[in-house]
């Protein structure tokens, strides 16, 4: 599946921003779907997922409280609604889907079986 990923950009401290990602002409349902950041210099590390109907939903502890993962099935979507954005945020985000139907966590990168092109999204102190 191709995931198409958008919403990234330059925001201050504090800041808000909204990120999508799309699975154009797939059935969007069959999919648990992720997101991870990599910061430069660093691993690539996950910040949320979220089951396939949306009634599950998990977070990195580095951003539990401030991030929303959500998704629209209706629109083949997965968004991360991101609050009270720090520099440390600041990454390319990837969104990510599995088309396993096992009910598990997903955290690591070797559950997902398709990836975007990732987003930029760079915060200034």
């Amino acid at each position: 599946v191709q995931l198409q990923a958008s919403g990234g950009g330059l925001v201050q401290a504090g800041g808000s921003l909204r990120l999508a990602c799309a699975a154009p002409g797939r059935t969007f349902s069959n999919y648990y779907m992720g997101w991870f950041r990599q910061a430069p210099g660093k691993e690539r590390e996950f910040v949320a997922a979220i089951s396939w109907s949306g009634r599950y939903t998990d977070y990195a502890d580095s951003v539990k409280g401030r991030f929303r993962i959500s998704r629209d099935n209706t629109k083949n979507t997965v968004y991360l609604q991101m609050n009270s954005l720090k520099p440390e945020d600041t990454a390319v985000y990837y969104c990510a889907a599995d088309d396993t139907d096992t009910l598990t966590t997903r955290r690591l990168e070797s559950q997902y079986d398709y990836w975007g092109q990732g987003t930029q999204v760079t915060v200034s102190s």
